[in-house]
């Protein structure tokens, strides 16, 4: 049974050859986290626009990621220009996130503005964990001040991270409740807490039903195994402060959206959800 309405995935990886190419070998996380070895080489926009198709899914936030120092072997950054080029390519389809590096300073600041000003980025994206910062660490406040002058939504993965290098691993800083500060500081920035928050989904259901600015990103965990105090959450009190997303390629689109119609939630919710919780929170033209 296909949906009435078209997707909007909020969180999304380029992942094409060229996006690869500055990466460190994932293989051992690939395997774990269950991703194609058909796409451990990369996929085209366009074949990722017919997987979209096929799925249901209008249009894509692509994620220009900053994955820890840049100068570190485990590390990468991916170039703000790669993702404009693709939103360019494809503006009916494709939204651009400017990744965030907290040691970059001032300078990384005027790029985050430059992107939104110059390439029309509709948002940011950071991992703490990458950093060892937690998301209520200072250094990262410079950020937030420039993304609530700029009035744009910043993503952030909350909860468990991974081991992505065995030789360089990070610990996990993104307890939802570190939250509860920056939403106090900055009432008016709109905080999306990605990766659903496990193991502390609890928490941050907690965080988004305390703070009007605080929301919550659905992707990275298949929906067939999301907590059963969060499918209720959106199902109810939660549903308009509930995003979706997949952290392609971690889940599929197709399996995400058909793990969803299982859930049995009701229309209302469901379409919130899917879509226009994300038109909502990120100002997007769209109906």
């Amino acid at each position: 049974m296909a949906f009435k309405f078209q997707a909007i995935d909020a969180v999304t990886n380029i992942w094409t050859a060229e996006a690869l190419a500055g990466r460190p070998d994932r293989r051992a996380f690939y395997t774990k986290m269950r991703v194609p070895a058909e796409l451990y080489e990369g996929i085209s926009l366009e074949r990722m626009l017919e997987r979209m198709d096929a799925a249901g899914i209008e249009r894509a936030m692509l994620i220009a990621a900053k994955v820890g120092d840049k100068h570190h072997p485990s590390c990468y950054h991916v170039p703000y220009e790669l993702v404009h080029d693709a939103v360019r390519k494809y503006p009916d389809r494709f939204y651009g996130l400017a990744g965030l590096d907290p040691t970059e300073g001032m300078q990384g600041v005027r790029e985050l503005e430059r992107a939104v000003k110059e390439y029309g980025f509709i948002g940011a994206h950071c991992y703490p964990h990458w950093y060892e910062l937690a998301p209520d660490h200072a250094r990262w406040y410079p950020f937030y001040a420039k993304c609530a002058e700029l009035d744009i939504p910043v993503q952030l993965q909350v909860g468990q991270s991974m081991i992505y290098d065995p030789a360089y691993p990070r610990r996990s800083v993104g307890r939802p409740i570190s939250l509860d500060s920056v939403a106090c500081d900055f009432p008016e920035l709109k905080l999306i807490g990605i990766h659903v928050g496990i193991p502390w989904t609890d928490e941050m259901v907690a965080m988004a039903w305390k703070h009007s600015n605080v929301y919550i990103g659905c992707d990275a965990h298949s929906p067939a195994y999301w907590p059963e105090s969060f499918v209720k959450y959106i199902n109810s009190y939660g549903q308009d402060k509930v995003l979706f997303g997949t952290d392609y390629p971690i889940l599929r689109f197709d399996r995400t959206l058909e793990e969803i119609k299982s859930l049995g939630l009701r229309p209302e919710p469901l379409r919130k959800l899917l879509r226009d919780n994300a038109i909502r929170v990120y100002g997007l033209d769209l109906t």
